[in-house]
């Protein structure tokens, strides 16, 4: 793995008071990470803060079946960007935003596979990874094994080890004693499609040229795909692999990926319980659909059909039974199994009198054995005579024990309750792959959002007063699906909630999410983002099937051309959490955040009415005059005392900071002098009173602090307009945790808005861009 985001810990938490340092956090958090101790507040349990752990009572949700080792919901980072870099810098950490990082567990560093494997094989060793050692903590997070398991190395284990044995195929996919299943059914419709194979399994590697001992492996993470280093020690019970392994008893890749995809969710114990649609999309990039076969569309199989035509990994369920671990089925089903759909065909059929197409699929039992379906069309059924046999050597048809079968769509759709399909995205087809004819790719784009508590935190449509606050995208529409006797576009809508499963053991649930979507009218004018009167008087056309605490929801809509908005939102308010918003269509879609542009406006009525003349008072002035001294400036320190005495009724005897008050230097300061003049003071002294008049209009309980829910109105009262994502860095910059902002906090944030605002418009010639030297940029960034 690559980088490390140290989403794990936050402001105001784990230890991390305004009292304290970052550094401190972040050698707290990865003590008790490591150790099990250093930390200077309780993990768990720590009221609304730190959630307890689920318990096995918590498998069901509004009658959603869900099971108890779901992914769990990591914690947000609550600083902005240069506290993080600092506090990591302080503890050896390195870090690149936006990346994750595989384990809590030991150093985090950059890992290259070539470059260690170069050095290994200089040094004649073989590679042991330090961030997913070889000990029990790489296997279990909570639960502890019946038995010690050993960790060997693929040449401990046999002789003459291989990554493929006579190529790749899914039946080197066999499952082991880890609840895996889900997995193992994406890693067998891997194998069919050779461009996304090698994708996730590099062709670079092999236990022959170059072996060090080293092998890595591609997913993809929310956005983006990262590069996984393991090591090769696999972990054995009396010399035979415990886990995923192959039928061949010296092939090891599908093994390896297992490990890898181990190491990128921070232990074994973490893959067990999950959906084949999680693994289909870390392997593909893709969006996934779910369907129940309770509700299905009338045209499900067109749909299934069109999914195998355009290359989409699909796989099905039964639902488990409650009393019995992996039950059969008297059809010959496993329940609570994760099987994988390779083919969807209309079968040519001949029977007596009548000839004709019947829809089939054919399915795969990941343990690749006589576990199969055994009514109509599986092995050897009677069914088979009806077929010819041209028809029967196109399909490649054998009746061997491999866990491979064929079924009727009836039956299909009568005996398993869920069906998964990922869809790839455009980049992922290969030309060369695709069946003949099939040349469509969707069309795609992408967003990255978050749900900051009391900012963009606002629930679902049920709390109608903060449900507008929700991150907004506007969809535009304008072609029709091809041979679409509606005339109306097909899109896809998915929203992913980002690192569940690799936070799973701080024992942290995903959160329950969902989505609306809204027509924008043709005409006239509605605000930006739309506020609480229009979702008042204006119904969704469509919204995801139920809010649940999934990784990701999606839903397939038919809508008619036109300007849409999508809200993406958790199920209760002030739930925090970062997401992944992802819209597939068959034409072209517009995509962008329904938000304001961020810049300065008219500072409001109400302020100004507040604010008395401008001009400082009298007793300002000479105190002014009394410590400017013979240069006629005054500094930090002297600006302080005099603010402090001016503000001392919101200030309540604290004072202002020396940040707040060196930031005042820098706004005005334009010569660098560190100092200012009495002019200057006095367009200082100006701000101030506005800020201090939208500070106690927003001061709405009397506790002297702004609830961090009206930052935003109470910066358009300042004159400022941001969009969600510039208020989210505020909230976590500048509000403490119980969710206000204290006086110098907003006084410093108007500041710094002020300050970078103008900055920006000095050097811009009117457009959303400026260009600055580096000396420039460190020039106003650093000073101010």
């Amino acid at each position: 793995m690559s980088f490390y985001y140290p989403k794990n810990f936050r402001a105001n938490g784990w230890g991390w008071h305004r009292t304290a340092n970052a550094a401190s956090a972040v050698s707290g958090f990865l003590n008790k990470e490591r150790n099990g101790d250093g930390s200077s507040e309780r993990l768990i349990g720590n009221g609304s803060l730190y959630p307890s752990l689920p318990t096995d009572d918590d498998a069901t949700f509004s009658g959603v079946k869900l099971y108890p080792s779901l992914p769990v919901e990591e914690y947000e980072s609550g600083a902005v960007a240069e506290v993080v870099e600092e506090a990591c810098a302080a503890v050896n950490v390195s870090l690149e935003l936006g990346e994750t990082r595989p384990s809590s567990f030991g150093p985090a560093t950059y890992q290259d596979f070539k470059e260690i494997r170069s050095r290994c094989l200089a040094e004649g060793r073989l590679f042991e990874d330090p961030e997913f050692p070889a000990i029990d903590r790489s296997l279990y997070y909570k639960e502890r094994l019946d038995r010690p398991l050993t960790w060997l190395r693929p040449g401990e284990m046999c002789e003459n080890p291989q990554l493929f044995v006579e190529g790749y195929s899914r039946f080197d996919v066999q499952q082991g004693e880890l609840g895996d299943c889900w997995l193992l059914a994406a890693v067998a419709n891997l194998t069919l499609h050779r461009k996304l194979f090698f994708q996730v399994v590099p062709d670079d590697q092999s236990f022959d040229e170059d072996y060090a001992g080293i092998f890595h492996f591609r997913f993809w993470q929310y956005g983006r795909w990262v590069d996984v280093v393991i090591d090769d020690r696999l972990p054995t019970y009396r010399g035979k692999l415990v886990f995923l392994h192959s039928s061949e008893r010296n092939e090891f890749w599908s093994a390896l990926l297992e490990k890898a995809y181990a190491k990128l969710h921070g232990s074994y114990e973490a893959l067990k319980g999950g959906s084949t649609c999680e693994a289909m999309e870390d392997f593909t990039g893709g969006v996934t659909e779910m369907y129940e076969m309770t509700e299905l569309p009338p045209n499900f199989y067109t749909i299934l059909l069109k999914a195998y035509e355009r290359n989409s990994l699909m796989g099905c369920s039964i639902e488990p039974d409650p009393n019995v671990l992996e039950a059969e089925t008297p059809a010959g089903l496993i329940r609570g199994h994760a099987y994988s759909v390779t083919r969807v065909k209309y079968v040519d059929i001949e029977t007596p009198g009548r000839a004709g197409k019947i829809p089939l699929l054919r399915l795969r039992n990941p343990w690749g054995n006589e576990a199969e379906w055994n009514g109509a069309w599986s092995d050897k059924s009677p069914e088979w005579r009806f077929i010819p046999e041209s028809e029967k050597e196109e399909l490649g048809l054998t009746f061997d024990d491999d866990g491979e079968f064929w079924m009727a769509f009836k039956d299909f759709a009568s005996h398993f309750d869920r069906v998964e399909i990922c869809n790839l995205n455009p980049d992922s087809l290969d030309p060369e792959e695709c069946p003949e004819g099939c040349t469509k790719k969707w069309e795609m784009s992408v967003f990255e959002g978050e749900w900051v508590r009391g900012v963009t935190a606002g629930g679902c449509r049920n709390y109608l007063e903060s449900f507008w606050k929700n991150p907004q995208y506007t969809v535009t529409l304008k072609d029709p699906d091809e041979d679409d006797e509606e005339n109306k576009c097909t899109i896809i809508v998915a929203l992913m909630q980002k690192n569940r499963r690799s936070q799973r053991h701080q024992g942290l649930e995903c959160l329950t999410i969902g989505f609306a979507v809204y027509r924008l009218p043709d005409y006239g004018h509605v605000p930006k983002p739309l506020d609480v009167n229009f979702f008042k008087y204006n119904a969704s056309v469509g919204r995801s099937q139920a809010f649940i605490n999934l990784r990701e929801v999606s839903a397939r809509f038919k809508l008619e051309p036109g300007s849409y908005v999508i809200v993406p939102s958790t199920f209760e308010p002030s739930e925090e959490g970062e997401f992944l918003l992802r819209v597939f269509s068959e034409k072209s879609n517009n995509m962008a955040e329904n938000d304001e542009e961020v810049g300065m406006g008219d500072v409001d009525d109400r302020v100004k009415e507040i604010t008395p003349n401008p001009e400082p008072t009298d007793p300002i002035r000479d105190f002014f005059n009394r410590l400017a001294g013979s240069d006629g400036e005054v500094d930090w320190q002297e600006l302080k005392e005099i603010l402090d005495y001016a503000m001392r009724e919101e200030l309540q005897g604290e004072g202002f900071s020396k940040d707040v008050c060196r930031s005042m230097i820098a706004m005005l300061d334009k010569d660098n002098s560190g100092g200012l003049g009495f002019e200057e003071f006095k367009s200082l002294w100006i701000d101030l009173r506005q800020w201090r008049a939208v500070f106690r209009l927003y001061d709405s309980e009397g506790r002297g602090a702004v609830p961090q829910q009206h930052l935003r109105d109470a910066l358009h009262s300042a004159g400022y307009t941001v969009n969600a994502h510039v208020l989210n860095v505020l909230a976590h910059r500048y509000s403490s945790s119980d969710g206000y902002i204290q006086f110098d906090d907003f006084i410093m944030c108007a500041v710094r808005l002020k300050t970078m605002i103008e900055t920006f418009k000095g050097r811009s010639s009117g457009g959303d861009y400026a260009t600055f030297s580096l000396d420039e940029w460190l020039n106003r960034t650093v000073y101010s």
